[in-house]
């Protein structure tokens, strides 16, 4: 559980650390970035919550904390961000690095069963378990009963998908432009032929959003998603936010998706609602 911190750096009053760890989960050595607000270095006694970002395809712990803004409006609110890496990194499993959407930087938050990538590919259970009994136990000043989860893109689909099979776990959820509905769409049947295989449906519906929101059996849910209208991979059916919000409809999980009009899927887009998102999470962390 020891940790190495690697750079510390001023960000609205409060630290954005960038960290390393060996992890077991993944077999190799993970990344990533926590941002502790003001509120927790000015009083030893305060335990703040956190907010868990992550990221989508490609990406590193490094691109929500550099480019999400997500800091100004944590530091008001008094709540730890973290933001975590979306695969393991040098496994050297064949291939692991020869497609942007499968492999490094595309580890779908899921725990994979098909060989090779059963050996070190567990992003579920390094995201559940893993990297915040790390967090906690290194970080006492944040508070492991008040956590809520957030993504974008791959990481929204993590972000939903995380947060109904796990509602005990986490106080809310959000997300920017989520694949909702990855066994319908080509990013996600790419991603669950090969961590799952072709033939393993059920495996595909347990970590599909649209699929399990049907089987919701938790209390009243409010879900804050958002999607830019210019977004390319939303003309592409790659996100299905409709099919998630249909699928919604006769549970007590209440979706809003507001179409974002002339926003795209980058960081441009997610800073810009950024702060509706914590704020959303301070709404159910404060309570």
């Amino acid at each position: 559980m020891s940790i190495e911190t690697k750079a510390t750096i001023a960000s609205f009053g409060g630290k954005l650390l960038k960290v390393a760890h060996d992890a077991t989960t993944t077999k190799c050595r993970m990344n990533f970035n926590l941002y502790i607000p003001p509120q927790a270095r000015r009083d030893p006694l305060v335990k703040v919550p956190l907010l868990i970002y992550l990221a989508g395809l490609t990406c590193t712990g490094d691109n929500g904390a550099e480019k999400g803004f997500f800091q100004r409006a944590a530091s008001e609110q008094g709540i730890a961000v973290l933001y975590p890496d979306t695969s393991p990194r040098g496994l050297k499993i064949q291939d692991e690095d020869k497609d942007w959407d499968f492999g490094t930087g595309a580890g779908f938050y899921i725990d994979a069963t098909e060989n090779p990538w059963s050996e070190g590919y567990k992003m579920y259970s390094y995201i559940t378990e893993e990297l915040p009994d790390t967090v906690f136990k290194n970080f006492p000043e944040i508070d492991a009963g008040r956590v809520s989860i957030t993504g974008h893109s791959m990481g929204g689909h993590g972000a939903l998908t995380l947060f109904l099979k796990n509602p005990t776990k986490y106080k809310s959820v959000t997300a920017f432009a989520p694949i909702a509905n990855p066994s319908a769409c080509p990013w996600g049947q790419k991603a669950f032929s090969g961590y799952f295989g072709t033939d393993n449906k059920a495996k595909w519906a347990d970590h599909d959003a649209t699929e399990l929101v049907k089987k919701w059996k938790g209390g009243d849910v409010n879900i804050l998603i958002d999607v830019g209208t210019s977004d390319p991979f939303y003309a592409q059916k790659q996100l299905l936010p409709e099919n998630f919000e249909r699928a919604a409809e006769n549970s007590t999980v209440d979706v809003q998706v507001r179409m974002q009009e002339g926003y795209d899927h980058s960081y441009f887009f997610i800073s810009s609602f950024a702060e509706d998102h914590v704020r959303h999470a301070a709404r159910f962390l404060f309570t």
